[in-house]
């Protein structure tokens, strides 16, 4: 009784004689000290409940039960020592799933996908009739179903994902959209791009791990670990563009620099023809849909005025800021030749051997050096439009 750590619940309600409300007190105890109790924990609960009764009956007609249970210890995992997640941005993502009506458990039973994440028999029970979290669960969601909404879950002091371990909370996302939860990709790439957009805020995105019958399975990981500061400084651009489908090959970029450097590389090539093709557009310059990336580049140099004959012969530097915005032009060139070698989108004999993710994030730095100086250009440089002469 000293050393548990108390609460009480109300459990049950009886129309009986007016109304009666059940509250049970739940003492939890260090595992081990649990586990020593053995067969002599329900006769003292017995015992401690009598106590309790007799000392609350001149007061309530209510019913009062004890339950003794261990306390819930979770291992600290790598990614909470990385930083928390703020209950704003939880809430936010709560808000949204909500608010599209998601079945957070897919097509698993409540019972089967909290069991993926916790150990429910060591969990306690709300009802007195069950002795863990499992079978009260699955009393009140699959037996009797309406007896909890379907968002139950977020509320749960149990599992408390509001305010609870930052490595719950992201493994219970990464759940949500596991392909044995959610099968259809679709749905899942939608969820985890929502997820996304909130998690950013606190340096956390959910990233594709591997593949399970064709279809990706997610974790998360920080920021910096998932592609880094040029994936971010990517999405920014993409925002400034406007461009919906430069945003959709970020992500891949982002699931791909360590997991798979070649699309990474071959992704990093249409990054940038994506980019030359928006801005492009956007000025009213017209090109073939045959256009390479080097005739895309050259058709955008010259619409932003980048070649080096603009730096004046007597500016201090002149030869070497003309030598970096050679160098900047090369780039696209450099990155065509580059995924033709080592990108995706060719076949390749048995004996070929791939490049590193250090070599895909030395391609995604450098695509991304180029689109950001080329869009802050194309902003600086507004289109001039000559009205007609009246």
């Amino acid at each position: 009784m000293r050393s548990a750590d108390w609460r009480v619940e109300e459990t049950g309600y009886d129309n009986w004689n007016g109304g009666t409300y059940t509250w049970t007190v739940f003492l939890a105890m260090d595992p081990a000290q649990y586990a020593q109790l053995g067969d002599s924990r329900e006769p003292i609960e017995e015992q401690i409940t009598v106590r309790l009764k007799a000392a609350v009956a001149p007061y309530s007609s209510n019913w009062y039960t004890v339950s003794i249970v261990p306390k819930v210890q979770r291992k600290p995992d790598w990614r909470e020592a990385k930083g928390d997640l703020s209950q704003a941005v939880r809430r936010n993502i709560i808000d949204g799933l909500k608010l599209d009506g998601v079945v957070w458990s897919g097509r698993l039973s409540d019972v089967e996908f909290l069991e993926r994440i916790f150990d429910l028999r060591q969990l306690p029970s709300t009802d007195t009739r069950f002795e863990d979290a499992a079978g009260d669960i699955w009393q009140h969601r699959v037996n009797n179903p309406e007896d909890w909404s379907d968002d139950w879950i977020y509320g749960d002091d149990r599992f408390n994902l509001i305010a609870g371990p930052s490595d719950v909370f992201l493994r219970f996302l990464g759940e949500t959209v596991h392909p044995v939860v959610r099968p259809d990709r679709n749905e899942a790439l939608k969820l985890v791009q929502q997820f996304n957009d909130q998690l950013r805020q606190d340096g956390w995105v959910l990233v594709e791990e591997e593949k399970i019958a064709g279809r990706p399975r997610y974790v998360a990981k920080p920021v910096g670990m998932a592609g880094g500061r040029s994936v971010s400084r990517a999405r920014s651009v993409a925002d400034a563009l406007d461009a919906g489908w430069m945003q959709k090959e970020i992500e891949r970029l982002e699931n791909a620099v360590d997991r798979d450097p070649a699309l990474a590389i071959g992704t990093a090539k249409d990054l940038v023809e994506s980019c030359c093709k928006s801005i492009l557009t956007k000025r009213n310059v017209t090109f073939t849909t045959s256009a390479g990336l080097p005739d895309l580049t050259k058709l955008l140099a010259k619409e932003l005025k980048l070649v080096p004959e603009g730096v004046s012969e007597q500016a201090r530097g002149a030869d070497a800021v003309k030598q970096v915005l050679r160098n900047l032009s090369a780039i696209t060139h450099n990155l065509a030749e580059l995924r033709g070698l080592y990108g995706s989108g060719h076949g390749r004999d048995g004996q070929h051997r791939g490049l590193e993710p250090r070599h895909a994030r030395l391609a995604v730095a450098s695509a991304v050096a180029f689109i950001d100086f080329v869009t802050e250009t194309h902003h600086r440089r507004a289109v001039v439009v000559v009205e007609p002469a009246a």
